[in-house]
C-alpha cells in the first residue's frame, strides 16, 4: 500500500467517534458518515435498514459526543476496533475505506510500538490483498475456495507477513495477530484443499482463549469442518448460539458438506433473509437456489 503520508487530523477525528459513550454500532455509523465521507444513505444500505433509521442513529451519536472534552475520546483499542470495522465496511460504495483504514493503521503504527497495531495492519494487508479476487465481473461475492488466487497481491502479503511475524515475535499476541496469523495461513495456501487447516483450528482455539467470542467458535466450527469431516463438526456448532450473524450460512455450509441438501438449502435461504449487506443476501440466495437445484431430479 505504500508509506504513510505525514499524519493528518483523520486519526483524531477517529479517537473522537469512537468515544466510550458510543455503543460500537453508533462509532461505526458516525466514522462511515463524519470521516468516511458515506452518505446516510449509503450507510443505511450497506446495513439493509431504512435511511431514516440510520439517521436517527448518527444523530443520536452526534448527540453523545458533542461538546465532549479530548481526554474522554475513545482508548487505542477502541479505536482499533472502529479501523477493523470500517476496514470490513471497505469493500463496497463508492468510497475505497478498505486502502484509507489501512492508511490510518499505517499511521498509527508509525505513531505506536504497540505489537496489537502492526498485528491489525497485517491482517489488514492480507486480507486487502485478496480484494480484486472477492467480486466477480458483476459485482457478486466469490468464496474463498473459488478465488482466482494468481490475482491475489503477492507484495502485499510478503508486507503483512513480515509486520505480523515481527509483531509475534514481541510475544504479546493478541486477537489481531492471531487474527492475522490465520489470514497469513490461507494466504500461503495454493488450494483450499492444501490449506493447513489443523494449524488454523489452533489458531482459533488461540483467539478463543483471548477473546470467548461465540463468532471466533463458529469460524472455528468451519475450519475444525475442514480439518476433521463435516460430520464431526455439526456437533461443535451446538455451542455457537443460533441467532448469531452468519450462523445459518455456516451451518447450511456444514449440512451441505454432510451431503444434507435440503436442509442446508432451507438455511442459505434463512441466511440470506437474515444477511446485513445486498451483496451477501444475494450471493446466500443464489446458494439456495442451487442447492435446491441439485435436490431436482433429472426430467
Amino acid at each position: 500500500m505504500g508509506p504513510a503520508p505525514a499524519t493528518d487530523d483523520t486519526l483524531r477525528l477517529y479517537f473522537l467517534c469512537a468515544s466510550p459513550v458510543l455503543a460500537p454500532a453508533s462509532a461505526i455509523a458516525l466514522t462511515l458518515r463524519a470521516v468516511g465521507g458515506l452518505t446516510t444513505r449509503q450507510i443505511a444500505s450497506a446495513h439493509l435498514v431504512p435511511e431514516a433509521t440510520m439517521a436517527q442513529r448518527i444523530s443520536r451519536a452526534k448527540r453523545r459526543i458533542a461538546g465532549l472534552p479530548l481526554d474522554t475520546a475513545g482508548g487505542l483499542a477502541t479505536v482499533l476496533r472502529v479501523l477493523y470495522l470500517v476496514f470490513n465496511e471497505g469493500y463496497g460504495g463508492d468510497v475505497d475505506l478498505a486502502a484509507e483504514a489501512i492508511r490510518l493503521t499505517r499511521q498509527l503504527a508509525e505513531l505506536t510500538d504497540e505489537p496489537e497495531v502492526a498485528g491489525l495492519l497485517a491482517l489488514m494487508l492480507l486480507h486487502h490483498a485478496r480484494r480484486v479476487s472477492r467480486t466477480g465481473p458483476s459485482g457478486d461475492l466469490v468464496p474463498l475456495a473459488d478465488q482466482d488466487r494468481t490475482r491475489w497481491d503477492t507484495a502485499a502479503i510478503a508486507e503483512g507477513v513480515t509486520i505480523l511475524q515481527h509483531a509475534l515475535a514481541r510475544d504479546q499476541l493478541g486477537e489481531y495477530q492471531a487474527q492475522a496469523a490465520i489470514a497469513a495461513l490461507h494466504a500461503d495456501a495454493p488450494s483450499t484443499a492444501e490449506t493447513d487447516w489443523v494449524q488454523i483450528v489452533e489458531w482459533y482455539d488461540e483467539l478463543l482463549r483471548l477473546t470467548d467470542s461465540p463468532v471466533v467458535r463458529l469460524n472455528r466450527a468451519v475450519a475444525l469442518g475442514e480439518a476433521d469431516g463435516p460430520q464431526t463438526v455439526l456437533a461443535a456448532l451446538a455451542a455457537v448460539p443460533p441467532d448469531l450473524p452468519r450462523y445459518a450460512a455456516t451451518s447450511a455450509y456444514l449440512h451441505e458438506r454432510a451431503g444434507d441438501l435440503a436442509h442446508a438449502a432451507d438455511l442459505y435461504a434463512q441466511a440470506a433473509h437474515a444477511a446485513t449487506s445486498v451483496a451477501e443476501r444475494d450471493h446466500l440466495t443464489r446458494q439456495a437456489a442451487r442447492t435446491r437445484h441439485h435436490l431436482t431430479p433429472p426430467s
